[in-house]
């Protein structure tokens, strides 16, 4: 069988992996555009990185739709089928109706809940103690199409990195058991039911803002949702940013103390007042500092009892 892949983040590149260890012939990866990273330097998508690896050839649009070229190029390739995992991009029409066998979606999430760009995150944000990886056949719309296998994961605890690459795992191997189904038409399609969906957005780095006038549960929800990017952060000292790596979230009312008010210290954490309950701090990241313990970060920075975090518009 002959399968193009799209892609772009570690996530997608365990689905490529698992294609190109089952010997399915590539002819194509297309993956996003290489960006800018510290220093100026361009920083290769997972996906890229891997399909150079394998000798594979890659195309990096900007964007597909409108791209005659190499539009032009799938169609003389003839895929039987394209499978795309968080390529970030809408496939226009032109390009679902090439592969014979259709456009198949590795999606993170337990369709259709949690369509669109920020599923696992999402996930965590809501609290849910499962999610999984739904296999879908691909249409116009945005993660509407049918439904073909779904794999459930259980991810209480753990933090967007973790849930990545579980998920990404979870996926890959079951990216594997159901394209043989598509292949052979034994395949179930499953119309999703659109009263049920609900859809996480594109994320921003001003998401990962606190002033702590959250309720301490959703600020540690962040904290993990948030962890590889852009982090829970906040400011201290005249406008230090200050990340959030690893917290306990301590249940209760709104406190004696106002939101983003250090109310207790120990050898190993400090306490910050929430809209409601408290904040135990465990591990972060000071501006220009490396990642620490929170023991450690207080050795060399002093906190008391009354310190207090502030809002970006108060610097």
């Amino acid at each position: 069988m002959k399968i193009v892949f799209m892609g772009t983040p570690n996530f997608a590149a365990a689905s490529l992996r698992k294609l190109i260890n089952e010997g399915y012939e590539i002819p194509l990866v297309v993956t996003q555009p290489d960006r800018r990273g510290n220093r100026n330097k361009m920083v290769l998508s997972p996906v890229k990185m891997l399909a150079l690896d394998n000798g594979l050839e890659v195309a990096q649009p900007q964007k597909i739709r409108g791209d005659e070229g190499l539009i032009s190029k799938l169609r003389d390739i003839a895929p039987d089928m394209i499978v795309v995992a968080a390529f970030g991009q809408l496939l226009p029409k032109e390009v679902l109706e090439i592969p014979k066998l259709g456009c198949i979606n590795v999606h993170g999430s337990l369709l259709p809940k949690l369509r669109g760009a920020s599923p696992m995150q999402s996930a965590i944000l809501e609290g849910l103690d499962e999610t999984g990886v739904t296999i879908m056949r691909m249409d116009e719309g945005l993660d509407t199409g049918d439904m073909i296998s779904k794999v459930k994961v259980d991810i209480r605890g753990k933090d967007i990195i973790e849930v990545s690459e579980l998920l990404a795992v979870s996926g890959a191997d079951l990216l594997a058991m159901t394209i043989p189904s598509i292949a052979d038409g034994t395949a179930s399609f499953k119309r999703q039911n659109s009263d049920e969906a609900t859809y996480s957005h594109l994320i921003r780095k001003s998401d990962g803002f606190t002033d702590f006038k959250e309720s301490a549960e959703q600020i540690e929800r962040k904290i993990r949702a948030y962890a590889d990017w852009p982090s829970c952060y906040t400011y201290i000292d005249g406008g230090l940013q200050l990340k959030l790596y690893k917290a306990e979230a301590i249940p209760g009312q709104a406190g004696e103390h106002a939101p983003g008010t250090v109310s207790a210290t120990d050898k190993h954490s400090y306490t910050v007042s929430c809209l409601e309950g408290s904040l135990r701090i465990l591990e972060q990241q000071l501006q220009g500092k490396k990642r620490m313990s929170a023991g450690d970060f207080m050795r060399g920075h002093k906190l008391e009892p009354g310190d207090r975090f502030f809002a970006e518009e108060d610097k």
